[in-house]
């Protein structure tokens, strides 16, 4: 007769031995034991992880039906989001139906998301531990218990500490600096981000302690399963790589980039490279995997040259159409949460990056795309 795995035999051991440490409390235990479920693959963060702007197929200047066939939403005579980001399109989590877990394949029997959109690190620490409650959900760390119980959680992917450094305020910021005032932003901006950052990431790795006594504390030994950090993708271009002129309103009411080419380049160049290298050093002070996502949307972001608006003559797709949601203001077209997030091409990129570091036990990898083709295009290069 084949022997259990180890992993199997671990687990059980650790069960049994709860087993009798509830029973002789006079507990009666509720459920199966910790992994001996179904395999899975647990996402886990903010906005960048959950699915935000999956709800968009590229950008188009159509503010009416489908938005030439850009809006996933329409229903045929109305808008209902709930259709892309199921019951979170109530409470904001927006974990769309084409998120990076989902939209990465048939990497384990379950594909489970427990980010939401503007999730910061204390929405990751279990509660027990200071951490806090997200729109009427748990947190993350405590939601990821009950999986782990469940589930054979094999892979557990993070994206976390963009809002601790308030990419969002960011956005905001630089975008009213064009608009409004014609000034630069970097400046200000980069103070803010080097006065943040050092906090931000220690609770990125207080994050990573976090699931990891989680998974302890379920009966997981430190090899039964990986964790995996991944970085932010520039939703922006450079400048040279902006295909509208940086004066007057072309910008702003036609590419929905509106942004000083200082600013671009700095976002791209400077604070992207900035945060992907801390996260990198966070994973490295873990021992996790890293997965770098600075180039994913290189040459596809909001207003760059060899991407396309969508309009009646050229149709979405995912080979030429931008992979990131561009700025609406005015939400002719949406919530502004979605504003500058991969959307359902640039998530269906993603996925394939997490299949293709699935299938690596181990090593870290920057995930890039192939130009003129769609998410089968992605491939992983190894980063020291």
């Amino acid at each position: 007769m084949p022997r259990a795995p180890r992993r199997t035999v671990r687990r059980s051991l650790a069960a049994a031995l709860s087993l009798i440490g509830l029973l002789a409390a006079g507990v009666t235990p509720a459920g199966a034991a910790a992994g001996a479920g179904p395999t899975a693959v647990v996402s886990m963060g903010d906005s960048y992880i959950s699915g935000e702007a999956g709800r968009w197929q590229g950008n188009s200047l159509t503010t009416a039906g489908n938005r030439n066939g850009t809006d996933r939403a329409w229903t045929g005579s109305a808008y209902d989001p709930s259709r892309v980001y199921g019951a979170t399109a109530a409470n904001g989590c927006h974990r769309s139906d084409s998120a990076e877990v989902r939209s990465a394949g048939g990497i384990a029997s379950a594909l489970i998301n427990l980010a939401c959109s503007g999730a910061t690190t204390k929405n990751v620490f279990r509660a027990s531990q200071g951490g806090v409650a997200y729109k009427g959900e748990a947190p993350q760390a405590d939601q990821l218990a009950a999986v782990a119980a469940s589930h054979d959680v094999e892979v557990i992917v993070l994206s976390i500490g963009g809002n601790d450094l308030g990419f969002a305020d960011i956005i905001r910021s630089c975008a009213t600096d064009y608009i409004v005032w014609y000034s630069y932003c970097h400046d200000d901006q980069q103070d803010e981000v080097d006065a943040k950052i050092d906090t931000a990431m220690a609770n990125v790795g207080r994050s990573v302690d976090e699931i990891r006594a989680v998974m302890s504390g379920a009966g997981y030994a430190a090899s039964d399963y990986r964790i995996v950090l991944q970085s932010y993708p520039s939703p922006i271009p450079r400048a040279s790589e902006n295909r509208y002129a940086e004066s007057g309103w072309t910008r702003t009411n036609t590419g929905g980039c509106p942004f000083w080419n200082l600013d671009s380049d700095w976002a791209r160049d400077t604070l992207v490279p900035q945060v992907s290298n801390r996260l990198k050093g966070v994973a490295a002070s873990k021992g996790v995997q890293f997965m770098d996502l600075r180039d994913m949307l290189q040459g596809r972001e909001v207003c760059a040259k060899t991407s396309k608006l969508v309009s009646a003559t050229v149709p979405a797709s995912a080979a030429t159409s931008e992979w990131a949601r561009w700025i609406d203001p005015n939400e002719t077209q949406g919530p502004v949460q979605e504003n500058v997030h991969p959307n359902h091409y640039g998530q269906a990129a993603l996925g394939r990056c997490l299949a293709l570091i699935h299938a690596r036990p181990s090593g870290n990898f920057s995930c890039r795309n192939t130009a003129g083709t769609g998410a089968s295009g992605m491939y992983l290069t190894a980063v020291s």
